[in-house]
């Protein structure tokens, strides 16, 4: 099977899935027992019946009539995580599975104080609810017809959880969705698929979040794969950064973070004895989260951070053991001017390599694969499964924003417009 690997770096419209859909939610084609349930309904938008309504007085071809060719349908996935809320808005292209037409990507940090309190604080709901507001209209304007809107671990967490979810549907109109921990591995694996190696029979998997991880260790041939087993912890780059701070981090700090994570990941080791299934079978890391896509960055001495060069790079053991010393020698005013790293993320970066190190630690493995994609990439790629439009050819189709649920509401203001730009190259990873 044929893999197209080389996705292009942010501002293009392609992103590299795999050319055959797996079978099931989330999972690969031989996999039958674990699927993952998606919203069916086609409006996230409070109150909507997920039809196009005809305005009065205008006639309307009905869609894949004889007097016009089939229009290709607009889907999104937004992730609304403890760090990060991101947006994709793609339709199904027959060269990549699907093609991203519009994209967002805004560090909130819903989940910030939140291990103190328990609760999400309202600083955090408003900075959250102001960047949920620019995901609605973005849908609105590309007329997404079909999407899946959900909120992983600060909203799982939080003792006022389903109130913020309420409060998000009446600011905003979006019925957002709080996923288990189950689902957010297995969309994470969904979504990175296309990235592990045909040459391996299994793969250990980390995504590193803000307020979790997830470990999950798979069998596979080629890009089709069955999830074995799996966890995730309840530690994230925010918790522990909380936990222990981020600002000045030493070599005795570091290596706290790296004990206490430890922990939670021997039980997995302890129940299914994976370090020895990664010699027996030449199994590879694979990870999908800011940590790793940083620490390539940093590898690579990129000037600044350019997807194209992170996504599917291959590091070894040593590389990344580098980038952690380099990480630790260098004060946290060269962290926040670093490019691959920049202010927002200058506190977190040192709890998210603990992490990894403490993966890397439990399970010694020279190959870690780098992808800079995860759970948008694998609910679109799984809403399309569902629709059977997943590779579809569009390429002779253009995308109409007046059709579908998400239609275009109000003339967009220059403000607006260009609050709407910004680069998802330097703000999409966790």
């Amino acid at each position: 099977m044929s893999i197209p690997i080389g996705a292009n770096g942010a501002g293009s419209v392609d992103k590299a899935v795999p050319d055959k859909p797996p079978q099931g939610e989330g999972q690969g084609a031989f996999a039958s027992n674990n699927s993952i349930s998606v919203n069916s309904g086609n409006s996230p938008l409070a109150g909507n019946s997920g039809k196009s309504q005809a305005k009065p007085g205008k006639s309307h071809r009905r869609r894949g009539s004889s007097n016009s060719p089939p229009r290709p349908r607009v889907y999104a996935a937004l992730d609304l995580g403890t760090n990060n809320c991101r947006l994709l808005v793609a339709n199904p292209n027959r060269h990549t599975g699907f093609r991203v037409i519009d994209a967002f990507s805004r560090i909130v940090r819903l989940g910030e104080g939140l291990m103190h309190s328990g609760n999400l604080s309202d600083e955090a709901e408003v900075r959250a609810i102001a960047a949920l507001k620019i995901c609605t209209d973005k849908m609105i304007r590309r007329g997404v017809e079909r999407s899946r809107l959900i909120a992983t671990e600060a909203c799982r967490s939080a003792k006022n959880g389903q109130r913020f979810i309420a409060r998000v549907k009446s600011e905003t109109g979006l019925n957002l969705e709080i996923i288990d921990r189950k689902t957010e591995a297995q969309l994470a694996v969904a979504g990175c698929a296309a990235l592990l190696c045909p040459q391996s029979e299994r793969a250990l998997v980390f995504d590193i979040g803000g307020g979790s991880s997830e470990i999950m260790w798979l069998a596979h041939k080629g890009c089709d794969y069955k999830i074995l087993s799996w966890t995730s912890i309840p530690v994230g780059v925010v918790t522990l950064a909380e936990k222990f701070g981020g600002i000045e981090i030493n070599q005795r700090e570091f290596t706290a973070m790296v004990e206490y994570v430890a922990p939670f990941l021997q039980k997995f080791e302890d129940e299914f004895q994976i370090s020895c299934e990664l010699k027996r079978h030449n199994a590879h890391m694979l990870g999908t989260s800011g940590t790793v896509t940083t620490i390539a960055g940093i590898h690579l001495d990129l000037p600044r951070y350019d997807r194209s060069k992170v996504d599917g790079c291959w590091l070894s053991g040593e590389e990344v053991s580098a980038v952690n010393r380099r990480l630790l020698d260098m004060p946290f005013e060269a962290r926040r001017e670093c490019p691959c790293i920049g202010a927002d993320r200058a506190d977190l970066v040192l709890a998210g390599c603990a992490i990894l190190e403490a993966v890397r630690l439990q399970w010694p493995c020279e190959r870690v694969r780098v992808a800079d994609r995860g759970l948008r990439e694998g609910i679109l790629t799984s809403l399309m499964c569902q629709d059977e439009t997943f590779g579809m050819d569009c390429s002779h189709i253009g995308n109409n924003p007046r059709r579908g649920p998400f239609r275009r509401r109000r003339k967009r203001s220059n403000r607006s417009q260009k609050t709407n730009s910004q680069s998802e190259n330097t703000e999409n990873r966790s």
